[in-house]
């Protein structure tokens, strides 16, 4: 009498992608249909694709009666990116929750890429390759490439494809949706709110999840590409200074809301070696020497202005009554 053959352990259930687009404003309702349109080819059908708009009515009923493919949510949290992004967690059933800005597109197989490197369940979160999209055709002269980051795309000094990152560029970046409930979302205290230029949620975000899943990777996936609108008013050295400032802000923030010394430890690799050797780099380009020093001016004036508002502020409530 024959054995039974072996019974074949079962495969793992498909991934399911939450993609989640989040909106504010009707001047960019263009755009979002574009993110949206190269969402929709790429879902598989166990996926799906939310738009939250952001306290915005007249946006919301706009895509809602124009959009096919997706589900259009309004956000219930506190205005801001970091409420708008929390609405679409706390809506999403996938998996996998992948961000996508509302003036991005998705390249071709992208969330293809996404799958296939949460195939490993070490991988909690990825972060994926921001190309710039100029309005212009071009940067202008002056723009530093280290300074990708003011237009939120990438910029000189990220790692290479598959390495270990503390925190993914927001534009494009996928978390597992068990993973940031956990976690609680993304913080109101950080992040953008209309045209105010803040952020650093995501990098709060990542440093939750190395500390609550500490054997786990944020990695860099530069397969899962996306190409980022930048307008002509963000080009303007008014903008590039302003960004910085609010940036530094923003990592004041950041530093008193997390007590793990990896808070900065990205920013302080990145002006020792990213800054200080781009300065030679552009030893021919006098323009883009400056607007890097400047910049890096402007961002520590806005670390140490936070800095002082948040010692103030913590004086005045531990203060007697």
């Amino acid at each position: 009498m024959s054995l039974p053959s072996p019974t074949a352990s079962p495969a793992a259930p498909p991934l399911r992608l939450s993609v989640v687009i989040c909106c504010y404003t009707a001047d960019r309702i263009e755009q979002v249909r574009a993110a949206i349109d190269s969402t929709v080819p790429q879902l598989n059908d166990i996926d799906e694709l939310i738009v939250v708009v952001d306290h915005n009515d007249d946006l919301h009923a706009a895509l809602h009666s124009s959009v096919v493919g997706a589900r259009i949510v309004r956000s219930t949290e506190d205005r801001g990116l970091s409420g708008a992004r929390n609405t679409g967690v706390a809506t999403a059933t996938g998996d996998v929750v992948v961000f996508l800005d509302d003036d991005a597109t998705l390249d071709d197989d992208a969330l293809r890429s996404v799958r296939s490197r949460f195939a490993d369940p070490q991988i909690v979160g990825i972060g994926g390759a921001v190309t710039p999209a100029w309005q212009g055709g071009r940067s202008p002269d002056w723009f530093p490439s280290e300074f990708g980051w003011v237009v939120g795309c990438d910029y000189r000094g990220l790692p290479d494809d598959g390495a270990e990152i503390r925190n993914p560029i927001g534009a494009a970046m996928a978390v597992r949706r068990e993973a940031l409930d956990t976690i609680g979302g993304f913080s109101p205290h950080l992040g953008r709110r209309g045209t105010f230029p803040a952020g650093c949620e995501e990098t709060l975000m990542g440093i939750a999840l190395r500390q609550s899943f500490p054997d786990t990777s944020i990695v860099r996936d530069t397969s899962f590409r996306v190409s980022h609108h930048v307008s002509d008013e963000r080009t303007s050295v008014r903008y590039y200074l302003h960004r910085c400032f609010q940036e530094g802000r923003s990592k004041a923030m950041l530093a008193a809301l997390t007590s793990t010394g990896s808070a900065l430890s990205s920013e302080k690799s990145y002006a020792a070696k990213i800054l200080t050797s781009g300065v030679w780099r552009h030893r021919r380009a006098p323009a883009r020497a400056l607007a890097l020093i400047f910049g890096f001016v402007f961002t520590t004036a806005g670390f140490v202005t936070g800095t002082v508002t948040n010692r103030l502020a913590a004086h005045r409530e531990d203060r007697p009554q």
